[in-house]
């Protein structure tokens, strides 16, 4: 089970540079989608594509374990948040993936050794800068 983080998503869904390397983690893994990665997501695509095509794209992560915000994951993510210095964002995907017993997929150089982060290189697989990357004008998948 996998906790993919937005860059990945998006990467993934605009058929990015490393939408490859993200789907090989999709193919083997099961995932769950925080919401705050829809949101994340969500903002993005809204905010560089057509609103149809940004909101089919947000429907794709439907198609896997959409994990609502609830009051364990937020008090979780809050101790994460203060013991590791991180933004609320990923503190709450971090929680997620934690308390679903679940690996984080990232390449956020912040989340590097943490407990049950698998971090990816950018030159492996995602980018920490995916809204800056050439991806940003790909097609949607």
């Amino acid at each position: 089970m996998i906790v993919l983080d937005s860059s990945g998503w998006i990467d993934w869904l605009v058929d990015g540079p490393r939408a490859d390397r993200v789907g090989e983690w999709l193919a083997r893994e099961d995932a769950l989608v925080p919401t705050v990665v829809i949101y994340e997501v969500a903002k993005f695509m809204l905010r560089t594509r057509p609103q149809t095509e940004a909101l089919a794209a947000v429907a794709r992560l439907r198609e896997y374990e959409v994990v609502p915000l609830d009051e364990r994951i937020a008090v979780e993510a809050a101790d994460i948040s203060l013991r590791h210095d991180l933004p609320m964002a990923d503190a709450l995907i971090y929680a997620t993936a934690q308390v679903h017993s679940a690996t984080l997929v990232t390449a956020d150089a912040h989340l590097q050794g943490l407990d049950g982060v698998e971090f990816i290189a950018a030159e492996e697989g995602l980018s920490p800068a995916t809204a800056n990357s050439p991806s940003d004008q790909a097609e949607v998948r």
